[in-house]
């Protein structure tokens, strides 16, 4: 089924070790209704690499407190209906390896609806 034109979806975005990206995306895809009619499992990812220093009292999937990492990892791209939402974030929360990972959400207007 389209999305409505009226209806805004969430481009969600997030980075993963490579070795979690097909695990991540097979999760996501069962929690989530196409939005696109007649396609599953559509995301887009590519290469970029992360850093960050973990403090103190975490325990890092990658690096060590106190230490900078530099990693690669690979951007998970793709659009998700609002009533999908909670639950797309719940499965990457509990599927991703990091104890934080960061996840962008950003509201859009369903393409078609500029035209239709």
């Amino acid at each position: 089924m389209p999305v409505p034109a009226s209806e805004t979806v969430y481009r969600v975005a997030v980075a993963v070790p490579p070795e979690f990206l097909e695990k991540l995306m097979d999760a996501i895809d069962t929690v989530m209704t196409p939005v696109y009619p007649g396609y599953r499992r559509s995301f887009t990812y590519y290469p970029v690499t992360g850093t960050w220093q973990t403090l103190a009292g975490y325990h890092p999937y990658d690096g060590a407190p106190g230490k900078i990492t530099v990693a690669s990892e690979m951007r998970l791209e793709f659009v998700v209906r609002r009533e999908d939402l909670a639950a797309v974030l719940k499965t990457i929360d509990n599927t991703h390896p990091y104890e934080e990972p960061a996840v962008n959400v950003t509201p859009e207007l369903a393409w078609r609806s500029l035209f239709h």
